[in-house]
Formats: structure tokens, C-alpha cells, sequence
């Protein structure tokens, strides 16, 4: 066999190899990686590379390497997750830099990091000011996590007493101009409903690059001319129009009524209906 084509031969088998071994070791190695994960990915990929261009070593020598790389770190994976003493030698484990607001400076000498560091990792998370801060942690993988304190942190619905917000997932049912069925039936919709939507937005199928349903049951699109602007729904504010409508109508009808009886039904259902709009204003607001 000509010595190029054995390097191609080579190529595409530890290519293979390669691919089922980094399926076995799982996505961490694709993302987070210990530091003996990140030496054993080096590592095969050394012998790879020197068996795939020295045409002189034996093939199946640097599969056996490559398999010895690859079971070890998935019989330490196991290990890991039924040892927590075992996890926090191979993995490491999180570091406090910031308690209380003050900075440990001791802990962050031992993980060899300096000021300019820390402050770097912080404005990364929006903080500018340590004094802002209650917590934070120099996690095994290099991250840090940071707890603000109460009032550094962004006020949120449950500060201000209002009812929380369930949103669901958005659907992509449309992706380069095609319709993908199985994410619209998950949503609840069909084809039909999914043509109505685009027609009442005045656009093609063929024109729509991303097509999703948001939480609210609406269709959002993107088209491929971005000089066209796509209309947003008008039916949660339509809805909330409604609603105020039937209030105020409801609170004419008590003032135009003689009778008693019939005054305080319209009142009462007035009064029941201006809470229900209190309620979903956040929501049907577009």
C-alpha cells in the first residue's frame, strides 16, 4: 500500500476511533474539563496524531494507548459519582474568595490568583464594586459564582408583591423555510393553524428563516429580507382592550341603573374584573 494512502487509511479509522471514544467519555469532555481530563484529551490526542504519520509504528499499539486513555477516565468518571472524596481529588473543588464581603486573600494566593484576576472575573459578571457582594465561590472548572448582596441585587416581581410569571419554553416550528411537525405538534398546533399565522402576518413560508411559538401561544417569525418588518400580535392587547371595555361598561350600567339589586351586581362584577385585569396586565401587555 502506497505510503499516502495508508496515512489516509489511518486517518479516517482513528478519526472514528477518536469520535466513539469521546461519545463513551460522555460532554464533558467537550466542555468542562478536570485537569486529568484535559490531560488524558491531550494525550490521546498525541499518540493519534503519531500513529496516524509514523507509518512505522504498530496500528494497533496506538489503538491499545488510545483505549487505555479512554477507560480510564470513564471508570474514574464512575467513581467520581459515587464518591464525593474521590470527586473532590479528581475534579477539584469550589474555592470562597469573597465572604461576607471581604476578600479571603489567602485562598486566592493558593489558587494563584491575583487581584487583577479577580477583578477581571467579576466585571465579567457585571459587578464593578466588591462591597456589592455577599459570596463568592472560584469553582473547580475556573468560574466564579457570585452571590450580590440584597440590595446590589435587581428587584424582581416577588420584591414588588406581584403574582409570578410562568413562561413555557419557546417551539422552533420553522427553520430555513421549512415546517418541523414534531416541535409543532409539542406546542399544540398544526399546519393549518401555523399557515393562518403566517397570513395574518402578510409573509411566505418560504421567506421565513426561524419560525417559533413563544409562551404565549403566539407565532414570532424572522424572515430572509430584513427590510421587512413583520407585524407583532395584537391579540393579548386586543384582549386587555376588551377586558377594559367590559369593565368600564360594567361600571355604566351600575350608574344607569334604578334598582338597587341590579346596581351592586354590576359593581361587584366590575370590581371583579378590574382584579383580573391587575392580574394579567403583565401578560397581555405586548
Amino acid at each position: 500500500m502506497p505510503d499516502w494512502l495508508e496515512v489516509v487509511v489511518r486517518g479516517f479509522l482513528f478519526v472514528i476511533i477518536l469520535f466513539l471514544m469521546t461519545k463513551l467519555l460522555g460532554k464533558k469532555q467537550l466542555s468542562e474539563l478536570s485537569f486529568f481530563e484535559y490531560v488524558t484529551g491531550i494525550t490521546i490526542g498525541s499518540i493519534a496524531a503519531e500513529v496516524i504519520m509514523g507509518l512505522d509504528n504498530n496500528i494497533w499499539h496506538g489503538i491499545i494507548g488510545i483505549l487505555i486513555f479512554a477507560v480510564l477516565p470513564f471508570f474514574t468518571e464512575i467513581l467520581s459519582v459515587h464518591s464525593k472524596r474521590v470527586r473532590d481529588f479528581v475534579e477539584g473543588k469550589g474555592t470562597v474568595i469573597i465572604k461576607d464581603g471581604k476578600v479571603l486573600e489567602e485562598n486566592l494566593k493558593k489558587e494563584k490568583y491575583t487581584t487583577d484576576e479577580l477583578l477581571q472575573l467579576l466585571r465579567e459578571k457585571d459587578i464593578f464594586d466588591i462591597a456589592d457582594l455577599e459570596y463568592a465561590v472560584l469553582e473547580a472548572d475556573g468560574k466564579l459564582s457570585v452571590l450580590p448582596k440584597k440590595d446590589a441585587r435587581p428587584v424582581t416581581r416577588k420584591d414588588l408583591g406581584m403574582p409570578a410569571i410562568n413562561e413555557k419554553e419557546p417551539h422552533t416550528v420553522i427553520m430555513d423555510g421549512e415546517i418541523l411537525d414534531e416541535p409543532l405538534t409539542s406546542a399544540g398546533k398544526n399546519r393549518g393553524w401555523l399557515k393562518s399565522e403566517l397570513d395574518k402576518l402578510g409573509v411566505t413560508l418560504e421567506n421565513v428563516f426561524l419560525g417559533q411559538i413563544n409562551a404565549y401561544g403566539e407565532l414570532t417569525a424572522d424572515l430572509y429580507d430584513d427590510k421587512i418588518q413583520v407585524p407583532s400580535s395584537q391579540e393579548r392587547p386586543l384582549l386587555l382592550a376588551s377586558m377594559k371595555k367590559c369593565q368600564a361598561d360594567l361600571e355604566l350600567f351600575a350608574l344607569a341603573t334604578d334598582s338597587k339589586e341590579a346596581k351592586d351586581m354590576y359593581k361587584k362584577n366590575a370590581e371583579r374584573l378590574e382584579a383580573s385585569i391587575a392580574k394579567l396586565s403583565p401578560l397581555l401587555k405586548g
